[in-house]
């Protein structure tokens, strides 16, 4: 009997240590839950946070990029030395153009100027086509029906030439969709006598051009005969834009590493810096830059639209027919199409809204305030 009251006792020990490792484990954890901040103390702080960021005084856009063109570069000597070396790659890159691969360029930096000294000194054989894929809208049906009116008429030129017949009436490719454009591009050959068209896109990653149906449709474009693609990309994601297919028999890249440690003036100009407050003032200088950059006829006609709006401030905005009829008596364009040309640009920069008049024409607004809508003006002046 004493082994077996022996074994209880022990076995009663050790389940007595086992309760009090339990209740101190439990104290331990209760304890140290009790040190840690509650739910709700943890959005007290979050919210004083988020009140302490919202209070700091930040600095006027124009101020801060005054200050950082001041900023002297650096490795001046390197970075030319690193530029010399991709201009000697210009003649590989122009062959691999001519076999058929598209030109994808990747690294830190702005390629932009590098792309355009390409373009310029290099791609002489082609008819160039800019676009600028980091502006927030591009019309992207605009410069395929650009491409094809061109063809159009160097096909036009060539038969007239050859047969001396009378040419044939120019097509409204604006007007066709984008499948219709696509296939009259792709019918595109060297024996049509068309020159071969260089489409240099800077940023194809930009924000208006990355999703699929864009990227599809430049694919499509890219597989036509007469058609080739020198592009950039800085986004850190660029590369999943594209599946297999699309990059191995569509775009056909030939990948190019060329960082350049250029800063993204031109590419950052429609994005506000971080320690930058925005408004209206952010608003007039993003205006101010997409105008400069426009013909001065586009910037007349703007200007006709703007003092009409600050003349008129109660109304809805300014009738098409009647920016026409002002534009027309100041020979500022010579037809509605040419009116629409400047209007579709002015549409895809966000420059003006379109909406309807209780009438029910088309109504013309710029979508800033009097006294913002004033300095742009003298700005622009």
């Amino acid at each position: 009997m004493a082994p077996r009251g022996g074994h209880a006792a022990a076995s009663s020990g050790s389940e007595d240590e086992e309760e009090e490792a339990e209740a101190g484990f439990s104290r331990s954890y209760f304890l140290a839950k009790e040190k840690e901040p509650s739910s709700a103390k943890k959005r007290a702080r979050a919210a004083a946070a988020v009140g302490k960021l919202s209070n700091l005084n930040l600095v006027d856009e124009q101020v801060l990029r005054a200050s950082l063109a001041e900023i002297p570069p650096k490795h001046e000597k390197e970075v030319e030395a690193l530029t010399r070396s991709y201009k000697d790659q210009y003649r590989n890159w122009l062959f691999e153009l001519r076999c058929g691969f598209g030109l994808l360029m990747y690294g830190f930096g702005s390629k932009k100027l590098l792309l355009e000294d390409f373009a310029s000194t290099t791609l002489t054989d082609f008819t160039v086509i800019v676009v600028n894929g980091y502006l927030p809208s591009i019309n992207l049906k605009q410069v395929l029906a650009t491409i094809a009116e061109m063809f159009w008429e160097q096909t036009k030129l060539k038969r007239k030439r050859h047969s001396g017949t009378r040419s044939q009436p120019s097509q409204n490719f604006a007007s066709q969709s984008m499948d219709d454009i696509i296939s009259f591009l792709n019918n595109q050959t060297s024996e049509d006598g068309v020159d071969g068209v260089c489409l240099l896109i800077h940023n194809i990653d930009g924000p208006a051009l990355r999703d699929a149906e864009s990227q599809q449709c430049l694919a499509q474009v890219s597989c036509c005969p007469q058609i080739h693609i020198v592009a950039s990309v800085d986004h850190v994601n660029a590369p999943l834009l594209w599946d297999k297919k699309m990059v191995h028999t569509q775009f056909k890249w030939s990948w190019y590493h060329v960082p350049t440690f250029a800063p993204y003036k031109v590419e950052c100009v429609f994005y506000p810096l971080i320690l930058a407050s925005g408004g209206h003032a952010q608003t007039t200088k993003t205006a101010l830059v997409v105008l400069q950059s426009l013909t001065p006829n586009a910037q007349s006609v703007f200007r006709v639209l703007a003092e009409y709006q600050l003349a008129n401030e109660k109304e809805e905005g300014m009738p098409v027919s009647s920016l026409y009829t002002k534009c027309r008596e100041r020979f500022l364009v010579s037809s509605q199409v040419t009116l629409n040309s400047h209007l579709t640009e002015f549409k895809d920069h966000d420059l003006i809204k379109i909406k309807k008049h209780s009438d029910g024409q088309d109504c013309l607004h710029i979508p800033l305030v009097p006294d913002a809508l004033g300095k742009l003006l003298q700005e622009l002046a």
